[in-house]
């Protein structure tokens, strides 16, 4: 594990690295066919705001770059899973919005994957989830401002 003399601050980005990966793995094998980790994120975003947003708005949500919230989202469009349309007033942008296919595939990675999360809360215990999550939430917050 961690040296007793290793600062906090690296042991705490060790295992928050650990669990990211080991959670990516977990959840993109569960996935439906052909689904991405991309794919979903921008696929739930798109259901929990209800409304349309930029490709620019998305990467800088999701803190990725321009290119390649567009390659994502191009994948989406040929899949059927998002709506692009040009911003009427402005030609130069464009709108994207979650499709039914979309929603329907968003549901679909849900059922696969809810029973392997809600596996890992149970064993750890709902309780002491809810108990981290806002510090969670506050470092994520903190590394946004940086």
């Amino acid at each position: 594990m961690s040296e007793p003399d290793e600062p906090i601050a690296v042991t705490l980005f060790s295992e928050v690295f650990a669990a990211d990966q080991l959670a990516r793995g977990l959840i993109s094998k569960a996935l439906p066919k052909g689904m991405e980790l991309s794919h979903f994120s921008v696929l739930n975003h798109l259901t929990h705001v209800q409304s349309e947003r930029s490709p620019a708005q998305l990467a800088d949500t999701f803190h990725v770059t321009r290119g390649a919230m567009t390659n994502t989202l191009s994948k989406l469009e040929w899949a059927g899973h998002i709506h692009i349309r040009p911003d009427w007033d402005d030609a130069r942008r464009k709108f994207v919005s979650i499709s039914p296919a979309g929603k329907a595939a968003r549901d679909a990675a849900v059922a696969a994957i809810t029973p392997l999360i809600g596996d890992v809360v149970k064993a750890v215990g709902a309780k002491r989830v809810r108990s981290i999550l806002p510090i969670l939430r506050e470092i994520r917050q903190r590394l946004e401002d940086v």
